[in-house]
C-alpha cells in the first residue's frame, strides 16, 4: 500500500499535468486513488512511474513509451474521452 504523503505527491503531478494539458482528472475518488496507487507502486518498484493499467516489459526503450502520462494518452482522450487507465479525461463539456 502506497504512503499517504507519496499518494499526495503523485496526486500533485497528475493535478498539474492535467491542468496545464487543459485535461482533468477523474472525479471518481476510488478509481482515482487505485491509478494513483498503482503510480506509487511503480515507481517504488521499477523506479518510474509507470502506467499501472500497462504491463512493463523489460525492454526500457518500449517501457519508455508506459511512463504516465504515457506516449498513447492524448490519441486515447481525443477518441475516448479518457486515457487508458482513465486517470486524465477530455475537458468537460460546456454547456
Amino acid at each position: 500500500m502506497a504512503g499517504n504523503e507519496k499518494l499526495l505527491k503523485m496526486k500533485k503531478f497528475a493535478e498539474k499535468y492535467a491542468e496545464k494539458s487543459g485535461y482533468r482528472l477523474n472525479p471518481d475518488p476510488e478509481i482515482l486513488e487505485m491509478i494513483l496507487e498503482g503510480l506509487v507502486n511503480n515507481k517504488e518498484e521499477y523506479g518510474r512511474q509507470y502506467c499501472p493499467c500497462r504491463s512493463v516489459s523489460g525492454d526500457p526503450e518500449e517501457d519508455r513509451k508506459k511512463i504516465c502520462p504515457c506516449f498513447w494518452h492524448h490519441q486515447e482522450i481525443k477518441e475516448d474521452g479518457k486515457c487508458h487507465c482513465q486517470l486524465f479525461l477530455a475537458p468537460a463539456e460546456s454547456d
